[in-house]
């Protein structure tokens, strides 16, 4: 795992600290780490799930 690979990207793709659920779980399944993993590297940064596909966070 490369995290300030995985960073970079989730800084990209984040909008007003937030990214939407698919695209966190595409960037999740392209660095080979775990939704658990990437969840602990969002909270990090401090970054927010948006758009949920479960509906969970809004």
């Amino acid at each position: 795992m490369d995290k300030d690979a995985i960073i970079e990207k989730v800084k990209a793709h984040a909008k007003d600290n937030k990214i939407a659920c698919k695209q966190a779980l595409r960037i999740a399944e392209e660095e080979g780490v775990s939704s658990r993993e990437f969840g602990e590297i969002l909270n990090e940064l401090k970054i927010k799930v948006a758009h949920c596909q479960l509906g969970c966070f809004p």
